[in-house]
């Protein structure tokens, strides 16, 4: 069998990797960090915490860590800002999007921004460990039932939202639908 040589690409998964492993939990649910941040230093990360955008930025600016997992929804705005702050300071860190009010919009829009997946909560710290790292064995498998017909709609009308710029009239003049029913249908959460 042949030695590769210094430099060869033999998995390019593995030499992505950041090769420190600070890891920047952003999420407003204490109990919930506290218990993923306990899972991971028990994994061989060195976890930093932070409860709002404006704490992960700061982090960030700090010292950027290699590894994130980024709540969207925060009680200062949404964590979009602290993983657009993250690619800025460090482009190999590895950031996973984690949060209870999933949509592909927000998945899409956190993938240009430099995130390598998106995980809906409940997730257990062994799918969050298998994201950051790429550990295809343990990333959370596909839901069995697939989206209804209302959720498809919400999703395409999120999208739209998201590629307008977040701007209520935009979307609704681009989706032929009257401004007060979008905002409506934007304050509901998303239908199952």
């Amino acid at each position: 069998m042949e030695t590769p040589l210094p430099g060869s690409l033999q998995d390019t998964d593995e030499l992505a990797l950041p090769a420190d492993k600070t890891l920047l939990l952003v999420d407003d649910d204490k109990p919930f960090v506290t218990r993923l941040a306990r899972a991971m230093e028990a994994r061989g990360f060195e976890v930093r915490t932070a409860e709002s955008v404006e704490e992960g930025v700061i982090q960030v600016r700090k010292s950027a860590p290699g590894y994130a997992v980024v709540d969207l929804r925060l009680a200062d705005g949404n964590g979009l800002d602290v993983i657009e702050a993250l690619h800025h300071a460090r482009s190999d860190a590895r950031v996973v999007v984690l949060t209870g009010y999933g949509n592909i919009a927000t998945a899409v829009t956190a993938v240009k921004l430099g995130a390598i997946d998106y995980l809906a909560k409940p997730a257990d710290a062994d799918a969050v460990y298998g994201a950051l790292v790429g550990d295809k064995d343990n990333r959370a498998a596909l839901p069995d039932n697939p989206m209804s017909a209302d959720r498809v709609r919400w999703e395409h009308i999120q999208r739209v939202y998201e590629l307008c710029g977040r701007n209520v009239s935009e979307t609704a003049r681009r989706l032929n639908m009257h401004r007060r029913t979008l905002q409506r249908i934007l304050a509901k959460r998303a239908p199952k």
